[in-house]
């Protein structure tokens, strides 16, 4: 603790104080070295100032601004509005093609049950209204009938 003073009060005796140590600041390191092939290094150039002392460093090619490209002849819009009308249009045509065979479907499907109708119903017909075949063949009932005065006698 703190020696014996007769100027500290008992509260300050037992009060510690802390002082910050200040950190040194950092070195910053060195900047990196760039290998320049031979032949490459710049040239040197000197200049005078106007109160006499000279300056000598190395001569830096002014930076070129990027070239401005040219508008396009035709606008991105004009463009835009062209693509959406082919497209648009080949929508359209392919929902029309797709309509068209649909209906050729449905016509397709209908002819197919009329004809089948047509060979059932001649199927049946065939089988109600046709002779009754035995197996000795085909027997036939013929009754001789008399007419008289508008009377049938069998």
């Amino acid at each position: 603790m703190y020696p014996e003073h007769p100027h500290y009060s008992p509260t300050e005796r037992a009060m510690e104080v802390h002082r910050p140590t200040p950190i040194p600041p950092a070195v910053p390191a060195p900047a990196p070295v760039v290998p320049v092939q031979p032949g490459t290094v710049p040239a040197v150039a000197s200049i005078i100032l106007p109160d006499g002392r000279i300056v000598t460093g190395y001569a830096i090619d002014p930076t070129r601004p990027e070239p401005v490209a040219a508008p396009p002849a035709v606008s991105r819009t004009a463009v835009n509005v062209a693509l959406g009308g082919v497209g648009f249009l080949t929508v359209c045509g392919g929902l029309l093609l797709l309509t068209s065979f649909i209906a050729a479907l449905t016509a397709f499907i209908s002819q197919l049950i009329l004809l089948a109708a047509v060979v059932f119903g001649g199927w049946i017909a065939v089988q109600v209204l046709g002779t009754s075949v035995h197996q000795n063949g085909t027997t036939v009932n013929i009754r001789k009938a008399v007419i008289k005065r508008n009377h049938f006698h069998g």
